[in-house]
């Protein structure tokens, strides 16, 4: 076991290059030199140049691999049900799922989404304590204004909506998920019931984890409020996740816009960086409006549906790992 170092996972695809070396820049810049870290990205498609991009400016304590997951998931497929948001297929996403199993050395580890920064010291997170828990999360504030939302939280996925976690933040306990066969379970789940998700993975973890979280501060996953939504601006975050359609490098003036472009400009892949925010038309800003729109809507009908993770609890199936 290497527990004498911190595991960081991130999953990956070439589109999201840019924004994870702004990640990693932000993460290395305000991390205590006191531990030793080891950067893990599991990938689908990052080109080489791509990688060594991102390579080149990690130092110690410090260091990064790249696993690339090419057909390693084929039995996960582009069904309406897996998709993102309501609009894409993301394998990616699913890659969080199996890191147990990849990397059995860890017994406990860190993942993250690329769309973040890091002002706080990650190795503070990695002290969480988890106990017997499966994971430690941050509760996802940004759709509890939202009625649709909630009422599919707590009628389709079937948890609290103020429980429910945002995926994009983890702190896993590796060892308990291989001891349930969390990966086993998520694979019988997905491919018995094919429950029809907003947000696929996220909904599998709140599903499968709920009374086994540890819930941490919500410093830890400060988000930008959705769709000009009047929510907290923290002073002092220690983690900002430019989660859903809320991206600086997509739209002008988005909360915590500025500690993104501080790592931005020293990147790499500054010039890219600009050139898409540039060039982000305004048929892809209705795409957006369109996406979200359809997640509201899509929210109450998929609680009507005969098949979903409350559904199938209240009728004594196994939906929870332990």
């Amino acid at each position: 076991m290497k527990q004498d170092e911190i595991p960081i996972f991130f999953t990956e695809d070439e589109s999201y290059a840019p924004y994870l070396d702004c990640a990693i820049r932000s993460m290395m810049e305000n991390a205590s030199k006191s531990h030793a870290y080891q950067i893990i990205v599991l990938h689908e498609d990052l080109t080489e140049e791509s990688q060594e991009k991102l390579s080149a400016h990690v130092k110690p304590p410090f260091q990064i691999r790249f696993l690339s997951m090419k057909d390693k998931l084929a039995g996960i497929t582009d069904r309406a049900e897996n998709r993102l948001r309501c609009d894409y297929f993301a394998l990616t996403i699913y890659f969080r799922l199996f890191i147990a199993d990849l990397f059995p050395e860890y017994d406990k580890g860190i993942y993250l989404d690329s769309d973040i920064v890091v002002p706080g010291d990650i190795s503070r997170l990695f002290q969480t304590e988890l106990g017997d828990n499966v994971i430690a999360a941050c509760p996802d504030r940004s759709i509890t204004t939202v009625p649709e939302l909630v009422e599919y939280v707590e009628n389709a996925v079937g948890v609290p909506i103020d429980r429910y976690i945002n995926s994009g933040i983890l702190v896993m306990n590796l060892k308990k998920m291989r001891e349930v066969c969390f990966s086993g379970h998520f694979l019988h789940l997905l491919q018995t019931y094919h429950f029809d998700c907003l947000a696929p993975d996220q909904d599998y973890f709140n599903a499968m984890c709920s009374g086994k979280i540890v819930y941490l501060d919500e410093n830890w996953d400060a988000m930008p409020p959705e769709g000009g939504g009047t929510g907290a601006i923290l002073e002092h975050p220690d983690l900002i996740h430019y989660n859903l359609f809320q991206k600086p490098w997509c739209y002008d003036n988005i909360p915590y816009e500025e500690y993104f472009w501080r790592y931005a400009k020293d990147s790499p892949f500054y010039e890219d960086i600009l050139r898409h925010k540039e060039t982000y038309s305004e048929e892809q800003k209705a795409s957006d409006r369109t996406c979200l729109g359809n997640m509201v809507r899509k929210g109450p009908e998929v609680c009507k549906q005969p098949v979903t993770f409350r559904k199938m609890n209240e009728k004594g199936e196994q939906i929870r790992v332990c």
